[in-house]
């Protein structure tokens, strides 16, 4: 029997953050970076917690360099050989701690896995990535993976829901991805009817984190910093971005000259275009669930980040957080109709 639950999920466009008394001089007195111990490696992290998508054009090497000058992180994209690896590894050491090794459900994902983490021990992070994170094979996978490297962090998802939360920490996940369809090049929703607003999404798999000791990223459908601030007062330990990085100099893929401009191609993974350049197309059993897009060639991503922490210094002033820990517990959202004037926009 179908069922409906009528209680409200709301996304970042529906809410804003309420002003609250701060004793903060400057957005300069704000620290963003964050301590962790995770549940099931053990291992300890610090840094500033906003990831790069695992994606073609954003998980690259080019950008894990200039984002770990930040103590920003890098999902890797998966395609890499390990030629491509161990270059890397030896010219830019410094970065290794702070990028994860991506890989799919399948065989051959974890044979190269294995081969990378092999090949270059200081790689403590693995990043397990499907779309239906909700598949009773995925859990069984992240118990494989967790035997086989006892002491690296897995990241694993995506999924929305608390109870998928707590399967995935308890089968040896230590940080879940959150989001399903909230992404600016996902289409899951528009092909499914499936997903999960993601500010309501964020609240509820913290809880169900945060009560395990685990963590959580929170996945896509951030459009601007307030975003990112918001996902992080909404709970989230993590922040992972693909849009918000598309464009840039340090991205995958050639800039081009369309109509005048300066443009780069930015897709999803579950796209025709990454389909095609993967495994030869679209399979006949299956529907693409991601678009191909072209973005405005924006520079050097180093702007980019500033922007970026500077929008979430600037949200933890308004709200009297001195460090960004502080930033849930001082958030109250505001339901609102609108975000901003669209009077110049």
């Amino acid at each position: 029997m179908p069922r409906v639950d009528a209680d409200l999920k709301l996304d970042f466009k529906d809410v804003l953050f309420r002003p609250k008394r701060s004793s903060l001089k400057s957005r300069s007195e704000v620290d963003l970076a964050r301590t962790f111990t995770f549940r099931n490696s053990k291992q300890t992290y610090h840094g500033i917690p906003i990831i790069a998508a695992n994606m073609d054009t954003t998980g690259t090497f080019e950008m894990a360099r200039v984002l770990s000058k930040h103590t920003l992180f890098t999902a890797m994209q998966k395609h890499y050989s390990l030629d491509e690896w161990k270059t890397f590894a030896v010219n830019h050491p410094e970065c290794l701690e702070h990028i994860a090794a991506s890989s799919g459900s399948g065989k051959a994902d974890l044979e190269r896995l294995c081969e990378i983490l092999e090949a270059i021990p200081d790689i403590k992070y693995i990043c397990l990535d499907v779309a239906n994170g909700y598949s009773e094979y995925f859990v069984e996978f992240v118990k494989t993976v967790r035997d086989k490297f006892p002491k690296h962090t897995i990241m694993a998802g995506n999924v929305v829901t608390g109870e998928m939360v707590e399967e995935l920490i308890l089968s040896g996940a230590d940080i879940i991805k959150v989001g399903i369809g909230p992404g600016s090049v996902c289409t899951t929703r528009i092909k499914t009817g499936v997903g999960y607003p993601q500010l309501s999404a964020v609240i509820e798999c913290a809880d169900s984190a945060h009560g395990l000791k685990g963590h959580i990223i929170s996945d896509g459908g951030c459009s601007c910093p307030g975003d990112v601030a918001k996902a992080f007062g909404a709970g989230a330990d993590f922040v992972m971005m693909g849009g918000m990085l598309a464009g840039h100099d340090q991205c995958l893929g050639e800039v081009v000259e369309k109509d005048g401009k300066k443009v780069k191609l930015f897709y999803g993974m579950s796209s025709d275009t990454a389909m095609k350049k993967y495994v030869g197309g679209v399979a006949e059993y299956r529907a693409s669930e991601g678009r191909t897009v072209e973005v405005p060639y924006r520079g050097d991503v180093e702007n980019t980040i500033r922007d970026i922490l500077g929008g979430l210094r600037s949200t933890c002033t308004y709200v009297g957080a001195a460090k960004l820990k502080e930033l849930s517990r001082r958030t109250t959202f505001i339901r609102v109709t609108q975000q901003a004037s669209t009077m110049f926009h």
